[in-house]
């Protein structure tokens, strides 16, 4: 049976989808996002939570985009590295992809991000407002013919990535809840839209774009020599193919102006956290909380231990450190006093020779003796929340 708490987790990706009233969540499972936020952006003077809505489910339009796109090119991530295109997804019969259509995919990504956040400015420290929302009515518009099927659902499409075998033992008639969102959530949710536009600033830094073309002209120019006859080895050629292409494209001179804007989303996005931990540490209310404070219950039954805002701070502010280039990384080939300005990768950005990384050779000019980053704050945080460290932190963002 799943738990509460793994139910909870399969929703990490469900940003907060406000509603001021109840026909909002139906309005959604009926017309869909894309329509829903059109008629939202069409207010005239709207509310606190209309503003809300409209950067949730601006947010979630942005997700459904990529699952579009993906569908219309058959693009995919074989080594499940690259955020918004590692999870699985369908493709149209017809799909075609072409090597442009990543970096593509993550100027929109950006782009949307941006939209998604401009409602929310200044919620978090406004009135307070109330959104509620139930999960069971949130899809995604795969195939974008404006008909819900079965299988685009959010949980459906997410439920077996997030969770693996406990999204295939759970009991299918256990009902998602309704989450009833608030003025804190505004916070939280900008803190994501920070960390995903971040996310697309650094692959556009390192356009995959060239480095796809190769792979594809190789894979063309292999096939029509001999084609390939099935085996256990050609099996891992696509996988070979992506990480290749990974490796390539960091092996070039970056776009120093994307990777400063990268870096400064996430410095963002730490903030937004700060704002969120202190308003949600504020409220005395507990009704079907999206994340909840020490005294309140998550509407997926879970109660965090105590002191997880306070230790999951603690591990953004050493993330905050290293990107500000006042701690460093340890790195093998250095002791105490010593390690890497992870800050200067991003505002002095260099191509990145894995292997010469490997040896000290890449590492070396952004060496520099001083205080190194501790574990200490991620091992505590990993002890408090078990095996689920990793999904609680994208929960957490």
């Amino acid at each position: 049976m799943i738990s509460a708490k793994s139910l909870c987790l399969a929703s990490l990706l469900l940003l907060p989808l406000p509603l001021a009233a109840q026909d909002l969540s139906a309005e959604i499972a009926t017309t869909g996002l894309a329509a829903t936020e059109s008629r939202l952006a069409a207010l005239g003077a709207p509310s606190e939570a209309d503003r809300f809505a409209l950067g949730g489910i601006r947010f979630l339009r942005a997700i459904e985009t990529t699952y579009q796109t993906r569908y219309r090119t058959g693009m995919d991530d074989p080594t499940g590295m690259v955020p918004l295109i590692r999870l699985p997804a369908g493709a149209a019969p017809d799909a075609a992809f072409q090597p442009a259509d990543v970096a593509a995919l993550f100027s929109q990504a950006a782009t949307d991000m941006a939209a998604a956040r401009a409602p929310l400015d200044g919620l978090a420290s406004g009135p307070e407002f109330s959104v509620e929302i139930r999960l069971a009515d949130l899809w995604f518009d795969v195939n974008a013919d404006g008909t819900r099927s079965e299988d685009e659902s959010l949980m459906d499409l997410l439920g077996p990535s997030l969770l693996g075998w406990r999204w295939f033992d759970r009991d299918p008639a256990t009902p998602l809840p309704t989450i009833r969102f608030d003025r804190a959530d505004a916070a939280w949710l900008s803190a994501y839209t920070h960390l995903l536009e971040g996310v697309a600033n650094i692959v556009l830094a390192y356009d995959p774009t060239d480095a796809l073309t190769r792979a594809a002209a190789t894979s063309d120019g292999i096939a029509a020599l001999s084609p390939p006859a099935e085996s256990e080895f050609t099996m891992f050629a696509p996988g070979l193919d992506a990480i290749w292409t990974i490796l390539t494209a960091l092996d070039q001179q970056p776009d120093a102006a994307r990777l400063t804007a990268a870096r400064d989303h996430f410095l963002s996005m730490v903030a937004d956290n700060r704002s969120f931990w202190a308003a949600v540490a504020a409220e005395t209310d507990n009704d079907a909380e999206w994340l909840p404070n020490d005294g309140q219950t998550s509407a997926f039954g879970l109660t965090l231990p105590p002191g997880t805002g306070a230790t999951w701070l603690a591990v953004l502010t050493d993330g905050e450190a290293l990107l500000k280039g006042e701690k460093l990384v340890p790195y093998w080939r250095t002791g105490d006093g010593a390690g890497l300005n992870l800050g200067r990768m991003f505002t002095e950005p260099a191509p990145i020779d894995v292997k010469d990384w490997i040896q000290g050779t890449g590492a070396l000019p952004y060496l520099e003796q001083g205080e190194t980053v501790s574990a200490e704050n991620w091992s505590r945080f990993e002890s408090m929340m078990g095996g689920d460290a990793m999904l609680m932190s994208v929960w957490l963002n």
